[in-house]
């Protein structure tokens, strides 16, 4: 049985040239949608998923805007809004020493190096320069951690463990 990750979501169309409006679940756009590339649709009331290839890619506002073969037209697109598009686990590249996959990270317990356990990650925000892992802690309350070397000391996706060291005011 091949297994799926999402890389996205169609939110819309775009224009009436066949363009899709995309909020991104992918680190890797630019790699990810590449013109050629094979993404799968899967759409709430279809058996299987719809193998898709993409046309052109561009970012628009906070959206990436793609375009697949052979659907050039908004009356084509337009039944694609509501799917999300998947890569089989096939697809997936090999990462760098410090890079990880959003599946790899979302559900790690975090703790401090002096043993204190905060919580899960529930969610990555990328609002610019790095990542932000955002862990649900006790009381669900939100604790919103920088993915940067000073304070993510050990990241163990095998074990589902992430190790940090907080800096001043991080967890108050």
């Amino acid at each position: 049985m091949e297994k799926w990750f999402n890389v996205g979501k169609i939110v819309n169309t775009h224009g009436i040239g066949g363009e899709v409006r995309v909020i991104s679940r992918t680190d890797f756009p630019d790699q990810r949608y590449k013109a050629g590339n094979k993404l799968y649709l899967f759409l709430p009331k279809a058996d299987e998923p719809l193998e898709l290839t993409v046309k052109g890619h561009r970012t628009h506002k906070n959206f990436d805007l793609l375009m697949f073969e052979g659907y050039e037209n908004i009356n084509l697109v337009e039944k694609f809004r509501d799917g999300i598009l998947k890569v089989p686990q096939s697809q997936l590249t090999e990462l760098e020493e410090d890079e990880f996959y959003y599946h790899e990270i979302i559900g790690c317990l975090v703790a401090t190096t002096k043993g204190e356990e905060l919580g899960k990650i529930t969610d990555i925000l990328s609002p610019g320069a790095n990542d932000v892992w955002v862990v649900k802690g006790k009381g669900g309350k939100e604790i919103l951690i920088p993915y940067i070397q000073d304070v993510v000391k050990k990241v163990d996706v095998k074990e589902k463990v992430v190790l940090i060291e907080p800096m001043e005011g991080l967890l108050s």
